[in-house]
């Protein structure tokens, strides 16, 4: 299969410039539905022109509906973009991608998804699609997951069916909560993902960053100590990856600080870790929640993050973690192939 689609790239590589770009219209519409031609053609900064000969022929093809409130996909086209992802998952060798990576970094398992997140934004529900897909693979019961919080987190919590076949699930935040948008917290997440698996479901009340002073007394407390248990016990750990000098900055730490970690040479954070571009870890935020010395013991990592501007980041934080399960974009993973050579 992958040498017929190698051999139809050198003879008419046309043919996947087309496919692909269908393929993207028909993504966008499914994650933007209902959208008129005009913010189609901006999201996919293509002219209006192109957008109307594609949409016409999908259409011609059942694949899409046009109403008053705008472009919808059929049920054909639902069927028809799941088959496209895997065909062209194939057609741009991003197997051996993965398997690169994985072998590069170490790692039990490497998911890439086509497209690039700092390019078309709509390719986070696809990262989360994956992610939630490779969890659904490997929860059983008496599962207790850890999770992190952040958007990307969220988008594979969004994509998670409602399933009911497990007993005694456990969900937990791994650390303290971050930021002003309650969406994104650990805490909201790990409640809606217990909801997804009709499980249960305990929550971490307090915030992110804390004086070690107030840190230290806090961890005394019953409750608290009790979650972290669990949490220090989870057989499952959902995670997101960011840049050193954006994670600084999002979780509110003082202008000192954040020279600090510049000055460290920082480039990835994962857990309130700060790394450089070898993996070890220059800097770190006191936090409660999953502590570095237990997130070797955890059996899977699930690493869920994209976009070619994460790429050193990745490898940073990956380079310490070799338990995990990377599920990324492709325009994350070519740029980790490129730093890795």
């Amino acid at each position: 299969m992958e040498d017929v689609l190698k051999l139809q790239q050198k003879i008419v590589p046309e043919l996947v410039e087309l496919l692909e770009k269908r393929y993207n219209i028909l993504r966008t519409i499914y994650y933007n539905q209902p959208i008129g031609r005009r913010v189609l053609a901006n999201n996919l900064e293509i002219g209006e022109r192109i957008v109307r000969t594609e949409i016409n022929f999908l259409k011609g093809q059942n694949f899409i509906e046009i109403n008053t409130p705008g472009m919808t996909i059929t049920k054909e086209g639902e069927e028809i973009i799941d088959k496209l992802k895997d065909f062209i998952h194939a057609m741009k060798g991003l197997s051996e991608i993965e398997k690169f990576i994985k072998d590069s970094l170490m790692l039990k398992k490497v998911i890439v998804v086509p497209g690039n997140l700092d390019e078309d934004k709509t390719v986070v529900n696809e990262i989360g699609r994956a992610a939630a897909g490779y969890l659904k693979s490997i929860i059983a019961d008496k599962s207790i997951i850890a999770i992190t919080g952040g958007s990307t987190i969220k988008e594979l919590i969004d994509n998670m069916p409602k399933m009911s076949s497990f007993k005694d699930i456990l969900v937990v935040p791994a650390r303290g909560g971050m930021g002003r948008n309650i969406e994104t917290q650990a805490n909201t997440l790990a409640e809606k993902l217990a909801s997804k698996l009709e499980g249960n479901y305990r929550l971490l009340h307090v915030p992110d960053n804390l004086s070690d002073k107030a840190m230290s007394t806090i961890i005394q407390e019953k409750d608290v100590k009790d979650i972290l248990d669990t949490v220090y016990n989870a057989n499952i750990l959902i995670y997101g990856i960011g840049r050193a000098d954006e994670m600084s900055r999002r979780r509110g730490l003082i202008s000192e600080e954040i020279q600090k970690i510049e000055n460290s040479g920082a480039v990835g954070e994962a857990f309130g870790y700060y790394h450089d571009e070898e993996g070890k870890i220059v800097y770190s935020t006191p936090s409660i929640g999953i502590r570095n010395e237990e997130i070797g013991k955890i059996d899977t990592l699930i690493a869920v993050a994209g976009g070619k501007e994460k790429a050193e980041a990745i490898i940073s934080i990956q380079k310490n973690y070799h338990n995990s399960v990377l599920v990324t974009d492709e325009g994350a993973a070519r740029e980790i192939m490129e730093l890795l050579k």
